[in-house]
């Protein structure tokens, strides 16, 4: 293994300039205006794996953006890994609040600072040339698949129908995935299990046009009015969430596995001072790694409605809106709960406005355990690069897809990240450190290593 740390030294420059190149595109799925980036973005992946070192590269249309599957099978009877990972990135609003251009990647202070420099496209970028290292250098072991898609960021809306339709092209030991993080630099860890997601629009209506504030205030409904007392009766004092029968199906974490959970580092003055609030807040009686991590959540991701322009306009608007979403922990369905949702939001509204819930996307919760081949591979591998034995830790983010599959593909999924919380991942200056993305690099190619004996 010697050649591959020689290899990612001798060419670190080129990696970091390619990874520039892909950020350039502004692969921004959500907005329509983005498609032939979208298109785009596919072709460059397309090149990029082929310069790798894969034996064919394809762009493989879906109902949505297309997928970039690739695959180099030295021997049919080893074992195989999939990689999964997603070129499309966030929108970079508000634009004031970035130090660069977003799509102008920068590096300050040790940080590759632009929309996709973590979420994706670093992470992801990490593996392309892991493999490159491994092919170049003659150690490949094992036959690496690769499955790239362009619609992580709006719910990986057509990648399930992809895995049912290309099944048998997909199977694999192991699904390889870079899209989560780490607890601080200096202690890796690795994420073993996903919060699920239910995520809606809602509409609330009051009268059927704009209204005079002054004529009719106090005698109608203000839709924005009705619409934050729905959302905060949704909670109680306590942050437990109201809807009835939500918890149901939560699968309780047991004493021995929360004191496990609570041994992570984890301090709150600095979680605090991180961003910035004077205290936290969440469900009592846990946490905030528990909060985060085994339990779930309700939050507004946005609300507007009436006149939001500068200057006074005395309006009692005609609609309100917010997205609204919900962290699920396992056992929970987020179709179901979508259901409940939307029955209970209707239920709370009063008789002068009306309802309208739309579901955007979700996902189940996703657990991995510790006791599998391509695990302690991956402990081996970061144990490898950090001088440190990984810490299994429950992520409060969510990834969809990686339960789906499971459910469609029979493959576990490992987790191995190299994001921190300080990347500012969806918000302006995202950024990842130039650190992680040579050591997340040089951590795959020794995860790799490790699988291959450990499936012998």
């Amino acid at each position: 293994m010697e050649k591959v740390r020689n290899y990612i030294d001798q060419h670190k420059e080129r990696f970091m300039e390619e990874l520039f190149e892909a950020i350039r595109i502004p692969s921004i799925s959500s907005i329509a205006d983005h498609k032939p980036d979208m298109l785009k973005m596919a072709n460059h992946y397309r090149e990029s794996l082929l310069k790798a070192g894969v034996d064919k590269a394809e762009i493989m249309p879906t109902k949505g953006n297309p997928v970039v599957y690739a695959e180099k099978i030295i021997d049919p009877k080893l074992p195989t890994v999939l990689v999964y990972a997603h070129y499309d990135v966030m929108p970079v609003d508000p634009i004031e609040l970035w130090k660069n251009p977003p799509f102008e990647p920068e590096i300050r202070d040790g940080h590759i600072y632009a929309r996709g420099a973590d979420d994706d496209k670093g992470q992801g970028f990490m593996h392309f040339k892991a493999f490159e290292t491994l092919v170049k250098t003659g150690n490949l072991r094992v036959n690496v698949k690769f499955m790239i898609e362009g619609e992580e960021e709006i719910g990986s809306v057509s990648l399930g129908a992809f895995c049912d339709e290309h099944k048998e092209m997909l199977q694999a030991d192991i699904i390889l995935v870079s899209d989560t993080g780490m607890i601080a630099s200096d202690i890796p860890s690795i994420t073993v299990g996903l919060r699920g997601l239910a995520y809606w629009q809602v509409e609330v209506t009051g009268p059927n046009r704009d209204l005079h504030s002054g004529l009719f205030g106090g005698g109608v409904a203000n839709p924005i009015n009705v619409l934050s007392k729905m959302i905060a009766s949704m909670t109680d004092e306590n942050g437990h969430i109201t809807m009835p029968g939500f918890y149901d199906d939560v699968l309780e974490a047991t004493a021995v596995e929360r004191e496990k959970l609570n041994q992570a580092p984890f301090n709150l003055e600095k979680y605090q001072h991180a961003i910035d609030v004077a205290e936290v807040t969440g469900e009592k009686g846990y946490t905030t790694i528990e909060r985060t991590g085994i339990r779930p959540s309700f939050d507004v991701c946005g609300i507007w409605g009436g006149y939001t322009g500068e200057g006074a306009k005395t309006v009692l608007p005609s609609k309100a809106y917010a997205k609204i979403s919900t962290r699920l922990v396992p056992n929970q369905n987020h179709e179901k709960i979508g259901k409940m949702f939307e029955a209970h939001f209707a239920a709370i509204a009063p008789k002068s406005v009306k309802v309208k819930v739309e579901t955007l996307h979700g996902g189940q919760a996703y657990v991995c355990p510790i006791d599998l081949p391509a695990y302690r591979a991956a402990e081996k591998a970061y144990t490898k690069t950090y001088g440190k034995v990984p810490i299994p830790t429950r992520s409060g983010g969510s990834i969809p897809i990686i339960s789906t599959f499971e459910d469609k593909l029979g493959i576990k999924s490992i987790l191995m990240g190299f994001g921190l919380e300080s990347d500012a991942i969806h918000s302006p200056n995202e950024n990842f450190p130039v650190e992680h993305f040579y050591k997340g690099i040089e951590t795959i190619t020794w995860f790799y290593h490790y699988f291959a004996e450990e499936l012998k």
